[in-house]
């Protein structure tokens, strides 16, 4: 195994590696037959292995979404929609496919009619002037929840963000 591909050197990141801790995600794009993507996040690391393939990371508590789709020649197999949160060092984690180690998943929903009614979530938040990478978590969770029971989700409001955000600056 080379050095690049173990991604360590007896332990320490390699100088254009990773930063300790970062939650790896693996994006694939073939034209109409699988795609893996992200929806919204900020990113912290970008490696481009090739044409169709990449890895990109997040940092600890970081949220991102990550979309992935599959068809064969009879349609599509697979869409899924996973609203994960980067863990830190020593945290517990759910495994998802493509995602290293894991997250603290938010929402995961499949079949395009629910993945659908989750990007217009996501579409709503951003009509709002917000990212929704800096949207409450436990929302995300409200989102999850009320599209898995077939139910309509509460709209995210500025004044649930305020109240989320002054929430973040006096608890640890």
């Amino acid at each position: 195994m080379t050095r690049r591909a173990h991604g360590s050197a007896h332990g320490r990141p390699l100088p254009d590696g990773p930063a300790p801790f970062t939650t790896l995600v693996e994006l694939t794009f073939q034209k109409q037959k699988i795609e893996h993507w992200i929806r919204f996040g900020r990113k912290s690391y970008e490696q481009i292995l090739d044409r169709r393939r990449s890895v990109v990371g997040f940092a600890p508590e970081s949220i991102f979404a990550f979309v992935r789709w599959a068809a064969n020649e009879h349609g599509t197999i697979i869409s899924r929609i996973d609203i994960v949160r980067a863990i830190g060092r020593g945290e517990p984690f759910q495994t998802l496919p493509f995602v290293r180690p894991g997250g603290d998943i938010l929402l995961r929903l499949d079949g395009w009619p629910k993945v659908q009614r989750a990007l217009s979530a996501i579409d709503a938040v951003e009509a709002l002037g917000l990212d929704p990478a800096d949207v409450s978590p436990d929302y995300w969770r409200h989102v999850h929840n009320r599209l898995r029971a077939g139910l309509e989700p509460h709209a995210y409001t500025p004044e649930r963000h305020a109240a989320w955000v002054s929430r973040r600056r006096i608890a640890p």
